[in-house]
């Protein structure tokens, strides 16, 4: 299996709705957490998408040149970019980092939001522009020229001078779990992503897209996208859990519920409908704490536990088929190196690990570097 980690470029935090202990994601944090999570063996982050964050393909771009094999999951939006200006950024940014750039594709949740950005296509319509986005970006990775005329998208002599590293194109990520987004992963996805939902329900999932793949002459892989909370004990871990969701209060869930009640999501109302704003009903599967969900969109679980409950938890997912983990936690400089040390031995893990010295701890305090005759024996 593979990890990955998160980089919060819409600023951090130690608990949810705290003003103490937050972040700004600045350039020097995102740096600290890129490098750290490169140190440490995680194989990629994920740098979010949306108007609260700062540009993705820009934060990738700035992180690249200070980490060494550390992948970038950045997001290309259909409806909010050309496919071909989204093609260049992306071959462009994968030759830059000698093939490290991995493909997220959003279509969008929030009409709202959406309408900030200019876009007013209604949830299905988005799907079908998105196929379409993916039709002609994948096309300009493979063919001398494109042409395409659809019902959202024309392009006439379409090309791709620069090809990138990775052949034929960057990895493509996506995750979305209507129908029209189940279609749309079938045809053109190589990894599909699902909400940290409790194991049945991923199970499900999971076997209606690689059902629709296999029609379409495909196969698809699967990753899921969690929080984690590990800490030396159980009691440890539900102790910080219920430490995180301290400060929310029952009119901070009623304002965040509003919210999530405007968007078009499948993703969306299946988070939330694991808890219904209920802080008394948080562990909605064996682990699986909903606990962010109450007031933050996306990703509203976290796996809870000792490290062998989680790795346990964790396993359950890779036996239904899932290889990419992409995990997150409060904040994300420390808790990468908590989940690194305790979780990260109990897993079979695919990773490099940047270090290349071991540190020796002398009895005496501080460290010590291992003389050539100590490293022999």
């Amino acid at each position: 299996m593979e990890i990955f980690w998160f980089i919060p470029t819409n600023g951090d935090f130690r608990q949810l709705n705290a003003n103490e202990g937050t972040r700004s994601a600045t350039l020097n944090y995102c740096k600290q957490i890129a490098q750290a999570v490169d140190d440490l063996g995680y194989t990629g982050v994920l740098i979010p998408t949306g108007k609260t964050c700062e540009e993705g393909f820009i934060v990738a771009s700035t992180l690249v040149p200070v980490t060494e094999n550390l992948k970038y999951l950045v997001a290309v939006r259909p409806g909010l970019m050309s496919p071909s200006f989204a093609a260049r950024m992306s071959a462009t940014l994968d030759r830059f980092s000698n093939g490290r750039l991995l493909v997220n594709v959003v279509a969008g949740g929030d009409p709202v939001e959406l309408a900030g950005e200019g876009v007013f296509l209604n949830h299905d319509d988005r799907y079908k522009l998105t196929d379409e986005f993916l039709t002609i970006w994948r096309q300009l990775f493979t063919e001398q020229e494109v042409d395409h005329e659809g019902d959202y998208l024309k392009i006439e002599g379409g090309q791709l001078p620069y090809p990138s590293v990775q052949h034929p194109y960057p990895t493509l990520y996506f995750g979305g779990s209507s129908p029209a987004a189940m279609s749309v992963a079938a045809e053109h996805i190589d990894v599909y992503l699902t909400w940290g939902e409790p194991p049945a329900q991923v199970e499900k999932k999971i076997k209606e897209v690689r059902k629709l793949a296999e029609a379409q002459g495909r196969k698809v892989k699967f990753g899921i996208r969690l929080h984690v909370i590990v800490r030396p004990t159980e009691e440890e871990a539900w102790e910080a859990a219920n430490k995180l969701i301290e400060h929310v209060d029952d009119e901070t869930i009623a304002n965040a519920q509003k919210v999530f009640s405007r968007m078009d999501s499948e993703g969306q109302r299946l988070m939330t409908d694991l808890h219904k704003g209920d802080k008394s009903k948080l562990e909605v599967s064996p682990n699986l704490w909903a606990g962010v969900g109450l007031v933050r969109t996306g990703a509203g679980t976290a796996l809870v536990g000792d490290p062998s409950i989680v790795a346990e938890r964790i396993k359950e997912y890779a036996d239904l088929g899932i290889e990419t983990f992409i995990l997150s936690g409060y904040p994300h400089l420390e808790e990468a190196y908590t989940t690194a040390e305790l979780l990260f031995p109990k897993l079979p893990i695919k990773r490099k690990v940047t270090a290349n010295h071991q540190v020796f701890l002398s009895p005496f305090g501080g460290d010590i570097k291992p003389s050539a005759n100590s490293l022999k024996n």
